[in-house]
């Protein structure tokens, strides 16, 4: 029976090693000394775990760790306040020029970050915000162009006999959108709001543009690079460093993941 089990289950176990596998062999390096990182050893001939604690001794990882949560966080709740609102009048209301609304929409979804990088560098200097996290935080207030299009598709599922009815009711807009739209949203909104805190928790080039200047406002991102050196790098602190960055976001993504799975499904498909 086991050899059957294995059998009818081989290409899923064959993935499940081929993800944990890259997994394990960080966490095994992270205990290594640094002469023996990257060696042909695979198991620590010896176990090293003041690593960890030479992390926190050398960088301050706490600081970087609370810049890291509350851009996270704060650029999740900023999109979360600009889109929800312009996703439902994509989705539910009628009105001149919407569909030229979601082509620019769809459009912006293609432009790379590096065409803009420039004029908004220079726009957040003459207002005197770079070296903090201002700048990748205030843009999520006039809404994500990929978390927008995201909800959008979801609020498409919602059948729109639920809105006549809260309208005849007397319900207006926004109170139909908290009232009504939200409760049935929140899968959709669940997958837009991981989505965008996953992007925040590893985003590098955003920190690394604004805040380099200012190591008090550095992210886990940039805690991490601070430890490969032009001559050498010690692989073993930065495995450990690598496991404390990405533990979170795996601990996050275990506890929502029935959300954000059936948020991204239902997705497109319009009820």
């Amino acid at each position: 029976m086991k050899l059957v089990w294995i059998a009818r289950h081989s290409i899923a176990i064959a993935l499940c090693v081929m993800f944990v596998a890259p997994v394990g062999f960080l966490l095994l390096t992270s205990f290594m000394s640094d002469s023996e990182a990257l060696t042909a050893s695979y198991w620590p001939s010896s176990w090293h775990p003041s690593n960890y604690a030479e992390i926190f001794a050398r960088t301050p990882m706490p600081r970087y760790l609370l810049n890291t949560v509350l851009y996270a966080v704060a650029a999740t709740l900023f999109m979360l306040l600009s889109s929800v609102p312009a996703a439902y009048a994509l989705a539910k209301l009628r009105w001149r020029g919407q569909g030229a609304v979601l082509v620019v929409i769809v459009c912006m979804m293609m432009i790379p970050p590096q065409v803009t990088t420039i004029p908004l560098y220079l726009m957040w200097a003459n207002a005197g915000l770079t070296g903090t996290l201002w700048p990748l935080v205030l843009p999520m207030l006039f809404g994500d162009a990929f978390s927008i299009f995201l909800l959008r598709q979801f609020l498409l599922t919602i059948p729109g006999e639920y809105l006549d009815a809260a309208r005849v009711d007397g319900c207006g807009e926004w109170r139909a959108l908290l009232r009504v739209v939200l409760p049935m949203a929140r899968p959709g909104i669940a997958a837009a709001a991981l989505f965008q805190f996953f992007y925040a928790w590893n985003d590098y080039y955003g920190p690394l543009l604004y805040t380099s200047e200012n190591e008090h406002n550095w992210t886990l991102s940039l805690g991490l690079a601070s430890f490969r050196t032009v001559h050498h790098v010690q692989w073993n602190l930065v495995s450990a460093v690598t496991i404390l960055t990405t533990a979170p976001v795996v601990a996050l993504f275990f506890f929502a993941q029935r959300a954000f799975v059936q948020g991204v499904t239902l997705t497109g498909v319009k009820g």
